[in-house]
Formats: C-alpha cells, sequence, structure tokens
C-alpha cells in the first residue's frame, strides 16, 4: 500500500489508482449482484465480508507488523469509497472494523494491539464501538454504562444503543465511567469487550430507513467481568482515546458518503442518456444538464475535502480535527442532495425499488447522522477553525 509521503493533498500516487480499479472491479464483480437482495431483505452481506477478507480488503489500516496491510488513510478512504458506490452497508465492514480498532491502534498497550488487531487483520473478527447510550448520544457526559475494579479485573454494567454490526463483530470497544465525578474530564475509560463474555448479550435489530444490511442494535452489559489488561490506555483516558478515533474515522464515514453519491451520479447519467423524451436523450435537455454539472462538481469538491482530510489523518496535523468534521458534514450534505436529484431525474422511475437510486437516497441519510450529527460537526469546525 501507499505511504503518507505518496500522495499530496489534491492527486493520489499511482498506487492508490491501481488500488480503486482492483476494489472497484471486486465490488462490481462480487458486491453489487447482491446490493437489492441484502436491502430487501435487511440481511447482513455475507458475501461482501466473504469477498473483501479473501481480497484482504476488510481492515486495511491495520499495520503491517500486525499482519495488516498497513494502508494509509487514502487507501483507506478509497477502499470504503469504492465498495459505498455499489453497496453503502457492505462499505460499514471496512469503515466500522477502523472505528472499533482505531482506539486500540492509538491508545492500547502493545499487548492489546497485538492480541486484538492479528485477528481483524486475518479476517477471523470483526471490530465494533460502542460509545451512544440511550440517554448519551452527542452528548457523551450523560454516559452510565459503568465499569467498577474489583482486584484485577472490571466489572462492566449498562447499555450501549445505535451499535454497528453488533452482533456480528466479535470484538467490541465500550467506552464506560469509572470516575462518575469526572466524566468527560477523566472519568471515561475504555476496554475492549468480547462478544462471548459472559453477561454480553444484544437487542433486535433496530428497522431503519437505510444500510438494512448492516446490523444496528443495542449491546447489553450485565455484569461482565473484564480483565484489567484489557482497557485501552491509562484509567479516564477513554473520553479523549474516543474523540481521536473520530477526528480520523469521521473521514471514512465522508468516503462513504462519497461512494454512495458516486454510484447515483454514475446512474443517473447513464439513464438521461438513454431515455427518451420529445424525441431526444432527457441529457440533451439544458435543464437537465445543469443538474449533472452540479452534482459532478459538487461531488468533486467533496472528494478533494475527503482526500485532504484523509492526508491530514495520515501525518496527523494540528488542524486534522477541523478538516475531518468538515469532510465529513460536507460529503454527507452532498450525498444527500446528489441522491435525492438523482431520483428526481429517473422521474417515477427513481421512486420504485426496481432502480437503486432510491436505495442509495435513503442510505444516504445516515451519512448526515452517525459518527456526530452534522449539526455537531459544525460546532466542532467553530471550536477549531484553523
Amino acid at each position: 500500500m501507499a505511504g503518507a509521503a505518496d500522495f499530496d493533498l489534491f492527486r493520489p500516487a499511482e498506487e492508490h489508482e491501481l488500488l480503486r480499479e482492483s476494489v472497484r472491479a471486486l465490488a462490481e464483480a462480487k458486491i453489487a449482484p447482491f446490493a437489492a437482495e441484502v436491502d430487501e431483505e435487511g440481511r447482513f452481506p455475507q458475501e461482501a465480508l466473504d469477498a473483501l477478507v479473501a481480497a484482504d480488503l476488510h481492515a486495511v489500516h491495520v499495520p503491517e507488523e500486525f499482519g495488516g496491510a498497513g494502508a494509509d488513510a487514502l487507501a483507506t478512504v478509497i477502499v470504503i469509497e469504492e465498495v459505498a458506490r455499489v453497496c453503502a452497508s457492505s462499505s460499514l465492514i471496512p469503515a466500522v472494523n477502523k472505528l472499533g480498532s482505531m482506539p486500540v491502534i492509538l491508545s492500547g498497550s502493545p499487548e492489546l494491539k497485538a492480541k486484538y488487531l492479528a485477528p481483524l487483520a486475518a479476517g477471523g473478527a470483526m471490530f465494533s464501538y460502542c460509545l451512544s447510550e440511550p440517554d448519551a448520544g452527542s452528548d457523551a457526559g450523560g454516559m452510565k454504562t459503568r465499569a467498577v475494579r474489583d482486584g484485577d479485573h472490571y466489572v462492566l454494567n449498562g447499555v450501549k444503543r445505535w451499535i454497528t454490526n453488533a452482533g456480528v463483530s466479535e470484538y467490541y470497544t465500550v467506552m464506560a465511567v469509572t470516575d462518575p465525578d469526572k466524566r468527560t474530564r477523566g472519568g471515561i475509560s475504555a476496554f475492549v469487550v468480547e462478544k462471548s463474555d459472559e453477561g454480553v448479550s444484544f437487542g433486535a435489530p433496530e428497522k431503519k430507513l437505510g444500510i438494512k444490511g448492516s446490523p444496528t442494535r443495542e449491546v447489553y452489559l450485565d455484569q461482565v467481568r473484564v480483565p484489567a489488561d484489557r482497557m485501552i490506555g491509562a484509567e479516564g483516558t477513554g473520553f479523549a482515546t474516543a474523540m481521536r478515533t473520530l477526528d480520523h474515522t469521521r473521514i471514512t464515514i465522508a468516503a462513504q458518503a462519497l461512494g454512495i453519491a458516486q454510484g447515483a451520479l454514475d446512474y443517473a447519467k447513464g439513464y438521461v442518456r438513454e431515455r427518451r423524451q420529445f424525441g431526444k436523450p432527457v441529457g440533451d435537455f439544458q435543464g437537465i444538464q445543469f443538474m449533472i454539472a452540479d452534482m459532478a462538481m459538487k461531488l468533486e469538491a467533496a472528494r478533494q475535502l475527503t482526500y485532504a482530510a484523509a492526508a491530514k489523518s495520515q501525518r496527523e496535523d494540528g488542524d486534522l480535527t477541523f478538516f475531518g468534521a468538515a469532510a465529513k458534514c460536507y460529503a454527507s450534505d452532498v450525498a444527500m442532495e446528489i441522491t435525492t436529484d438523482a431520483v428526481q431525474l429517473l422521474g417515477g422511475y427513481g421512486y420504485t425499488r426496481d432502480y437503486p437510486v432510491e436505495r442509495m437516497m435513503r442510505d444516504a441519510k445516515i451519512t448526515q447522522i452517525y459518527e456526530g450529527t452534522n449539526q455537531v460537526q459544525r460546532i466542532v469546525m467553530a471550536r477549531n477553525l484553523p
């Protein structure tokens, strides 16, 4: 995989473009044929997982020392983008694997990294991220999940909500309160919880508007005893690790948004070239051309911002927080606009499940909400203006 020095802000290296070609070919051959079925049935895209694992694309961000591909942040973005172009649900496999494992990469001990990153890299396990709760979404200070020290263990009790790929993933990064008086100012700690740990269970899958192939469930922690050496970093550093993680992984949501928008634009372009009205292709009408031009312009602007943010993520630049929030916010707003316009361009057909753009429109909406709503992203940007 290409390294950080191999690309600038606006032009990916040749290695990145070769990666794009290979991922696009795989996605179109092995993932796209099942996308509509996965959405219609609301089932996990096992075909996509199998294909991504076979091609070593399920967790490309894992460093080489742990058996991973050692992909840089831009390469990870490209993988997610190209998978999302055909199936947003499937793109959450590499995206959430990064989200769940990034705290371990950023703050975990060498032993913890070796124990959990190696199986992730090998494709034997997926990794989810447990921050949100019924009463703690954007306000992490409202977290109620507790972790109480008991000898050489911590005992965890609580409920985590909106957990992507819950029940499928083997590993979970769980944020829990270890000092109720300090809360986000040193009172939250992070732990690795395993699906097989006694006391771990899952709620029923949420009935969602989009990304129906990626299960979203509550995670229940009932007297779950976790060895103390499964704490990620020092006690009280969990919130800081969570925020650092989101700086890096909001860019993966931007990548997902790019892919969804690109898929919708590609389909709409093909449709208006073939669909005839008044004796000629509707794409010949200037009003339609203006719509397509605006869609392409905004998508390319979002892509450049996202790639710039990926470069900053790789270098861990000081303004990463701003750029990560900006990329996620802008790309997701653009994706919602482009997919809505794609439905419009297809007319009545766009409103039916016989065509993929209505699915893309439904899938795009969540990118404006998860990993911090776009209202929260604007707060983050305002507080971190470069």
